[in-house]
């Protein structure tokens, strides 16, 4: 079964993470949520949630994907996480999937992961004076290689629909999508 890892941080963007979560569940992806620490985590909005294990916990395990959900102060926390870091060059470096939204792809900037990539996040989040090698486009969702980055909030949905695309194909993308009731 295809597994992905979402780490979640204190402050992160609720409605990213729990799209993502939701909709790569409906498309039968085994999602393992892993908190940076054994305590719930109060997202960005107030909302809690209760990460299935800590990533000390599945630091060392295989995932075909590790993605990210953005929001402030979330993305600044996972970014302050060496753990992760080193999670995310051992990931890349087998040539899986990395994938973040919002302010998140400031975590994969830091850890080298976007030098010479195109790559999308919230405005502001990437600084191309200090990543000069990031290729910035504003498009909603950005698949470079192996690694996916999108805006944020309201492009969260498309974000998880291509997620599930690269994972598991596009039939199953859109038998997710068509049960969404989306407009066309």
């Amino acid at each position: 079964m295809t597994r992905v890892l979402v780490p979640l941080a204190q402050g992160c963007e609720e409605l990213e993470a729990v799209t993502i979560i939701d909709l790569l569940r409906r498309a039968g992806i085994e999602v393992v949520t892993a908190g940076l620490d054994a305590a719930p985590v109060k997202a960005s909005r107030g909302t809690v949630l209760v990460p299935d294990t800590t990533l000390e916990t599945v630091a060392g395990q295989d995932f075909d994907m590790v993605v990210l959900p953005g929001g402030l102060p979330g993305a600044t926390n996972l970014d302050a996480d060496e753990r992760l870091h080193r999670l995310l060059s051992r990931h890349a470096g087998q040539g899986r999937w990395c994938a973040a939204i919002c302010a998140a792809p400031l975590v994969l900037a830091n850890a080298g992961l976007l030098d010479g990539r195109v790559a999308t996040s919230f405005p502001g989040a990437l600084d191309t004076r200090k990543h000069p090698r990031i290729r910035l486009s504003d498009e909603p969702v950005v698949v470079d290689a192996r690694v996916v980055t999108s805006r944020g909030p309201g492009t969260a949905m498309d974000f998880a629909l291509q997620l599930v695309e690269l994972l598991v194909g596009r039939d199953q993308r859109e038998a997710v999508a068509s049960k969404l009731m989306r407009p066309q």
